[in-house]
């Protein structure tokens, strides 16, 4: 069975950072994966904020530019998204999503394509 498993979540002020982590099980074994972190804030559209590819391509929403880092260990298994300097307006309930195909690496691919999803993790940030 897929399991993807979310950590990190949490509350911080504004200026602070978060790890998010994904640790996948259970998935098939293609020769590559397209792999995002999407956010959803209540009464908003879910967006994308991160994207990577098995070969370590990424792409980032403009807000995240500069401050999220996505990375991916296949060793592990886990897709990580490392935020820093946090504002307010990145609260949300984070996802973790991957595809079992290639990305389109100069954009995040839209969320209707993604098959597997995690729970979410809450992450709130104060002002």
């Amino acid at each position: 069975q897929v399991n993807l498993a979310e950590s990190g979540g949490g509350s911080v002020q504004t200026g602070g950072s978060l790890r998010l982590s994904c640790a996948a099980s259970g998935l098939p074994a293609p020769d590559y994966y397209c792999m995002a972190w999407f956010r959803q804030a209540p009464g908003k559209e879910r967006e994308g904020v991160a994207q990577i590819t098995t070969g370590g391509t990424t792409t980032y929403a403009g807000s995240a530019k500069g401050r999220f880092t996505i990375s991916y260990d296949s060793a592990r298994n886990t897709l990580d998204l490392q935020m820093t300097s946090l504002r307010p307006e990145d609260t949300a309930q984070y996802y973790c999503a991957i595809r079992t195909a290639s990305c389109i690496s100069s954009y995040i691919v839209r969320s209707s394509f993604f098959t597997y999803w995690g729970q979410g993790t809450q992450v709130t940030v104060s002002s």
